[in-house]
Order: structure tokens, then C-alpha cells, then sequence
């Protein structure tokens, strides 16, 4: 039984962000499996570039849930309820995508599998994360340190098992179960004695502008563009998050990557800046 990487791609623009993900590790030398869970809304012919670097694609369905589940979290009743206040989630983000990760369990031929979003990329080697017990997660730290008892799902660590998945589904579909964030308020309650990875594993990109003294280009491994997407053409924030877009379009694109340590970091607030 070995070790992989998987991630998850439920739509065209996923495919994108995924073939940058997939150079990064690559740049890596890494020797476990990367692999593709993909969903029946993306097509072969859309996967055939990430199956020519060497990834294993596996077609999944969404979670045998019941209809009202189905209905509570649809994107519009469910950003309805939990409506997004901090940065613009793309119209291509379908919230019942996001349980399809819950499927990476059922990978019984793997012992331990590290999942990313597929809006990631990988800036050093991180195979130590297979030595990290299950369930291991970064905080969703992005915006203050109050942030630190919530788990950000773009990156964690689990041990698949046919058992765990089962009771999943069933603490899952619970009656009237709202899970406000999807998959990750579901996984704090599922693993309520999460274990912490550092946030240098998973570094949200709003930390840029909101908590720049954290920025460090010599100690981050994972940059996670949550939120607005790289790929996307002058979304609201391209402007502040100039530099880790162009960094993500050299990933992509396959160009020589910089020195990440000698990246100059963000402007840090002068004294008398009003936050």
C-alpha cells in the first residue's frame, strides 16, 4: 500500500487550476501517485493533459444523499443562508462539489493519502505530510488569529478505510444537517480532535494583504488561492494579489519558476496606517 496526493475536479475551470498543481508537485520529485478524482461533468477528452503527466484518473459520483440534504446546500439556498462576506466565490463553484472529497476514503489501496484543492500550488517537497496523522488540517487563518479553532479543507491528511467512509455518510445526512462550510464544517465535527498542521502548509492567499507579518516565501510550502481564482481575468482583488497570480501563471504555463525564498514579500503597514 502506497502514498498519493489526490485532488478534486468537478469542472472545466478546475482542470486549469489542477494542471498547475500537477506541475508543481512534479517540480517536486516526488514519488507517490498523483491523483485525479474528477466528477461525470468533466469529460475525458477535458482530462486527457493531466493523464499525459502521469496522473491516475478516478470518476467519482456525488455522495448518495438524500434530497432535502440535496437542497439545503444547493449553491443558491445555501449561500443564501451562509452567504460569503469575505472575497467572491467564481459562478463555477457548485457548494455539493464539495462532498465528492469525502470519496478519497474509499481509496483502501492507498494507506495514506494528502488531499489538495485544486487551487493550489506546491512550492516545496511535502512528502513529510504522509507522516502526519489522520485527521491532520491547517487553520483557516486568513483574516485574524481567531481564525485558529476552524479547519481549512484545501489541505489535510487521511487514512482511507471502507468503515470510515460508511460512518461518514451516515453523520453526514443527518435530519435538517446544515453544514454551513460543506465539507469543512463537516470534517471539524467528524474529527473534533483535529490534528494541526502549520499554516506555512496550507497559506491562504488573503494573508498577503490582511496579515502580511506572516508572510514568509522561505517557509511556505502550499500557497492556496482561496476565494478568487488565479486563472480568472481581473477579478476583484488582481490588483492586491498581483504577485501570487503571476507566480501561478509560471506554474501553469511551465515557465522557469524564481527563487522562491528571494520573492520579496508584501508591503508591511507604516506606522500610523489606519487597518
Amino acid at each position: 500500500m502506497g502514498q498519493a496526493f489526490v485532488t478534486l475536479v468537478t469542472n472545466a475551470d478546475y482542470i486549469i487550476g489542477a494542471t498547475a498543481l500537477v506541475h508543481s508537485l512534479k517540480r517536486t520529485a516526488t514519488p507517490a501517485d498523483i491523483v485525479i478524482l474528477h466528477t461525470g461533468a468533466v469529460s475525458t477528452e477535458a482530462l486527457s493533459n493531466l493523464q499525459s503527466l502521469g496522473c491516475r484518473l478516478i470518476e467519482v459520483s456525488h455522495l448518495p444523499l438524500s434530497e432535502a440534504f440535496n437542497e439545503r446546500h444547493a449553491r443558491k439556498n445555501l449561500h443564501g443562508a451562509a452567504p460569503f462576506t469575505k472575497g467572491n466565490k467564481p459562478d463555477f463553484h457548485t457548494p455539493l462539489d464539495n462532498f465528492c472529497k469525502l470519496r478519497l476514503w474509499q481509496l483502501t489501496e492507498y494507506r495514506t493519502v494528502v488531499f489538495l484543492d485544486a487551487d493550489v500550488i506546491v512550492l516545496k517537497n511535502i512528502d513529510k505530510l504522509f507522516d502526519y496523522p489522520q485527521f491532520s488540517a491547517a487553520p483557516n487563518v486568513y483574516e485574524s488569529l481567531a481564525n485558529f479553532h476552524r479547519l481549512n479543507s484545501g489541505v489535510f491528511v487521511a487514512k482511507p478505510c471502507a468503515e470510515t467512509f460508511e460512518n461518514m455518510l451516515a453523520a453526514l445526512d443527518q435530519p435538517d444537517a446544515f453544514w454551513r462550510r460543506t465539507d469543512q464544517t463537516f470534517l471539524e465535527s467528524f474529527f473534533p480532535d483535529w490534528h494541526g498542521l502549520p499554516i506555512t502548509m496550507n497559506m491562504l492567499q488573503y494573508v498577503w494583504f490582511n496579515m502580511p507579518a506572516l508572510w514568509d516565501w522561505k517557509s511556505i510550502a502550499i500557497l492556496h488561492y482561496q476565494y478568487e481564482k488565479p486563472w480568472e481575468r481581473d477579478h476583484p482583488k488582481s490588483d492586491r494579489l498581483r504577485p501570487l497570480i503571476d507566480l501561478w501563471h509560471a506554474f501553469h504555463e511551465g515557465r522557469n519558476i524564481p527563487d522562491i525564498s528571494c520573492l520579496p514579500g508584501p508591503p508591511l503597514p507604516k506606522p500610523g496606517d489606519v487597518a
